[in-house]
């Protein structure tokens, strides 16, 4: 795979480069502030970019506003966010787009090199990796219902493996079941979570977002 890397933290950067040279992979770009980022992004259009949220000159969320600019210029490009932080405004709006890989991953909650460069390679297939811890401060509310409890099981074991970030062909291939058969079980899905048709949030996104948050213990 070809990669953009941006994070400001040289030991780190420099640790991020070393890790994907040795599986193989080429670091096409190792930045370290934001206009940097949204330039290396659009101009070398790699497989996958893993992405700080906070990066100079602000320090504040120049990372996700330049992955932001650039999947509005190349839609679809994929993004693996890794971070300390979780900016509530524009993390909502990089996820909520639901066309491309997508992930979001807490720095101090990567303990294993081959599971990181498994989330890696899933955002970059374009699928979705997105922390548990994520999703608990991205929706976080008081206590409700059980938002998946009217779902079949059939249902939430396709909504499980929507989690995972796999598409309609695949998860019918884990399932056994016809194509057909999943997109059927998806529009079902979505309208017992009460994701209308002309919501501007992508429906898919928004069933993952709700499935992660029902359940992520608490304490997380």
């Amino acid at each position: 795979m070809r990669i953009v890397i941006a994070e400001d933290l040289f030991l780190l950067r420099d640790g991020l480069v070393r890790l994907m040279q040795a599986y193989g992979h080429e670091v096409v770009a190792a930045v370290d502030n934001g206009p940097a980022t949204l330039t290396a992004l659009v101009k070398e259009r790699p497989d996958v970019a893993v992405v700080d949220v906070r990066l100079p000159p602000t320090q504040s969320d120049e990372g996700l506003q330049a992955a932001l600019a650039a999947r509005r210029e190349i839609p679809g490009l994929p993004v693996l966010i890794l971070s300390q932080h979780v900016e509530q405004l524009y993390a909502r709006e990089l996820l909520a787009d639901g066309n491309g890989g997508l992930g979001y991953q807490l720095k101090d909650r990567v303990l294993d090199a081959d599971q990181f460069m498994d989330t890696v390679r899933r955002v970059a297939d374009g699928g979705m990796a997105l922390d548990p811890a994520v999703v608990a401060k991205l929706l976080r509310r008081p206590k409700r219902a059980d938002p998946l409890s009217t779902l079949t099981e059939r249902e939430r074991s396709v909504l499980a493996l929507m989690a995972e970030g796999l598409s309609n062909t695949a998860i019918a291939g884990q399932l056994f079941l016809s194509e057909g058969a999943i997109s059927k079980y998806t529009t079902t899905i979505f309208a017992k979570l009460d994701l209308a048709a002309d919501d501007d949030i992508n429906r898919r996104v928004r069933a993952v977002l709700t499935y992660l948050d029902a359940t992520t213990p608490s304490d997380q």
